[in-house]
């Protein structure tokens, strides 16, 4: 191999986007070692959110969007909703009453069937990016810092209602629409 071809290729994996993406899974790594809602993993948690609204934006902004980099975004998320498991969810369980972990059961039996149902239906799996799925995320992202507040728990309850609306859309799109659309914003959006 040449060295032009060689330098080719490490600059499309080496890009800005994949390098932000890398720092998320440091970051995601080090709140392993970090006691939960402390104000040390609130500020990596934080910085791991903005890398991950980061990388993808820079990658299309820059024209350096590739498979590689999805493929490694698609790691640092699930590493990052695999550490939230492990070290977030235990302490929310601590703070946040019980009943509210039943309306979170709610909303992931919705989901489930959701997925299910994409599965036999698509014959793939199928998840949607749609308006209230991405406002969901950013609302459960922001979770551990409105717990600080004195209406924390009235946080926590709209955001479940919000997670309870995006999931029955998402099922409702799964049900009622055609064909698999993965760029569908909203159950009103036309083919």
């Amino acid at each position: 191999m040449t060295p032009t071809k060689t330098k080719i290729r490490h600059n499309k994996i080496l890009t800005a986007a994949n390098v932000i993406t890398l720092l998320r899974i440091i970051g995601t790594v080090g709140l392993l070692f970090i006691n939960p809602m402390t104000p040390p993993f609130l500020v990596i948690y934080a910085l791991t959110g903005l890398t991950d609204m980061l990388d993808g934006f820079i990658a299309r902004r820059t024209g350096t969007a590739s498979e590689f980099g999805a493929r490694l975004d698609s790691i640092a998320d699930l590493l990052f909703y695999t550490v939230m498991l492990i070290k977030l969810v235990p302490a929310l369980w601590i703070i946040l009453p019980q009943a509210i972990w039943y309306a979170v059961a709610a909303v992931l039996l919705i989901r489930i069937g959701s997925y299910l149902t994409a599965a036999v239906k698509y014959r793939c799996f199928a998840s949607l990016h749609t308006y209230l799925n991405k406002l969901t995320g950013a609302a459960v992202f922001i979770l551990p810092y409105m717990l600080l507040i004195s209406w924390g728990e009235i946080y926590s309850w709209a955001v479940c209602g919000l997670a309870f609306l995006a999931s029955l859309e998402e099922l409702a799109i799964h049900i009622f629409h055609k064909g698999y659309n993965a760029e569908r914003k909203s159950f009103f959006q036309t083919e």
